[in-house]
């Protein structure tokens, strides 16, 4: 009960009345879990399709209703057809609509499929959708994980808070001092891009994909810590994408809960009903998927065209899968990774100029830079470029490539040993030094950036 009271207060914080919106949505899963399973034949197919219509039915009100509208408008004055005016909703769109409708409809489909009970204690399945330290931006938990979890008893352990508290520090870290400082130099070139030069905007889409990393995967890591200090275990979010080697591997690392979302509850079952198609059902099936997730990401074209991008690259993995394994075994395994790391980060990077834009014309002024950004830099010197970036002056360059730079090496060892338990068998003064050394670059950093989590939108 505490638990669920506190999770109230925390999301009645944003704006207090939008929790009328994860009540509705949670009286309705609640009813459906029950007399799903208590269902038979094609009752349970109805009783479902009516709990994910009422999901997604809030989810397009009160995030995709104002752009369909807009684009249904224009549609008909392109054509000449009736000026009718729709009605325009203004409002703010409540905080982690997508996650936890998301997560709230994986409930009742794994009732549907047999794979969990139906909770019986409608205090227990609330806290499920509403657990504060996952309710705006993640992970999206699955009932199996995480629904017996609220059933437990759960002891004070002191490793598990200690553990916790380290998790949540690194999180902050990530997000403050590495995400944010980011975040202050790119920002501007994203939101004005026309302001500044080609060497601007390829920085800036060389560093976005690190900032979104960090401030996502800072996020991820304070909510799984706060969860381990009060003994419930969430799941990893994160499984170093950047050193993928395609994009099929990339999705298996990245938002790995929304991946295995997506995979489980569409995918699988758009490539089974496409299977008469053979490898182009497999196409269709990634392709509709990912203009799915484009749109979950946001309510504009930028957005779609986001997921269109990522389905034509994965396809591009089913159609060259023979000839990448040809490669391969031509070229030195350390030059082939290496390449493939290299291209896979930048084919990303480059996706998330839509994801990162206004809207498409400013993403394609930006493409369009991204060569004569390469020109500059074969025709100037590094110092020259650095000061005559309108916006990245050397100093900020240093800093932010050290901490990219401090960044990689500490992925790199945390895969190859536990950063955490190799500072636990350091010195005392190493190891709290190294701690308060964090404490105070976030605190020193903590009004330098931009204020919220990027994925608090979606």
């Amino acid at each position: 009960m505490h638990l669920l009271v506190a999770s109230c207060i925390f999301y009645m914080y944003f704006i207090p009345k939008y929790i009328l919106i994860l009540f509705f949505t949670i009286v309705v899963d609640y009813i459906a879990g029950i007399y799903i399973e208590d269902a038979k034949g094609h009752r349970r197919k109805f009783l479902l399709s009516l709990s994910v219509i009422a999901n997604v039915g809030v989810l397009c009100v009160f995030k995709y209703y104002n752009f369909f509208i807009g684009n249904i408008e224009t549609a008909m004055q392109s054509l000449h057809m009736s000026s009718y005016s729709f009605p325009v909703l203004k409002y703010i769109l409540p905080l982690g609509l997508s996650f936890h409708t998301f997560q709230a409809m994986s409930y009742t489909i794994e009732v549907y499929r047999g794979n969990q009970k139906a909770e019986r204690h409608i205090g227990i399945y609330a806290l499920y959708v509403m657990f504060y330290p996952q309710l705006v931006a993640g992970p999206i938990e699955r009932p199996q994980n995480l629904l017996h979890q609220f059933h437990d008893e759960h002891d004070f352990v002191y490793a598990d808070v200690l553990d916790g508290l380290k998790m949540m520090l690194w999180g902050l870290f990530k997000k403050v001092v590495i995400a944010d400082s980011i975040g202050a130099v790119i920002s501007p070139v994203f939101n004005n891009p026309h302001s500044f030069s080609s060497v601007s905007i390829l920085i800036a889409v060389i560093l976005f994909p690190f900032q979104l990393y960090c401030d996502f995967a800072g996020y991820s890591d304070i909510a799984l810590g706060s969860a381990k200090v009060m003994g419930f275990k969430l799941k990893r979010n994160f499984n170093f994408p950047y050193i993928a080697q395609n994009m099929s591997d990339f999705w298996r690392r990245w938002h790995i809960s929304l991946s295995t979302w997506l995979n489980d509850y569409l995918f699988t079952p758009l490539s089974i009903s496409f299977r008469n198609w053979g490898k182009w059902g497999i196409i269709a099936a990634l392709n509709i998927t990912f203009l799915i997730a484009g749109l979950w990401h946001g309510a504009n074209w930028n957005f779609i065209v986001f997921g269109l991008l990522n389905g034509i690259a994965l396809s591009y993995d089913v159609f060259s899968r023979k000839f990448r394994k040809k490669m391969a075994s031509a070229i030195p395994k350390a030059v082939y990774s290496s390449l493939s790391i290299v291209l896979t980060f930048l084919s990303w990077a480059i996706m998330l100029v839509f994801f990162r834009a206004a809207s498409v014309g400013p993403a394609m002024y930006m493409l369009k830079q991204i060569p004569m950004g390469f020109v500059e830099i074969f025709n100037h010197s590094i110092v020259n470029l650095l000061t005559f970036n309108r916006t990245i002056t050397l100093l900020q360059s240093v800093c932010i490539l050290s901490l990219v730079v401090a960044l990689q090496i500490a992925e790199y060892f945390q895969r190859k040993i536990n950063l955490v338990s190799y500072l636990d068998r350091k010195p005392l003064l190493m190891r709290w030094g190294a701690y308060y050394l964090m404490i105070v670059a976030i605190i020193c950093l903590a009004n330098a950036g931009e204020p919220t989590f990027i994925y608090f939108q979606f």
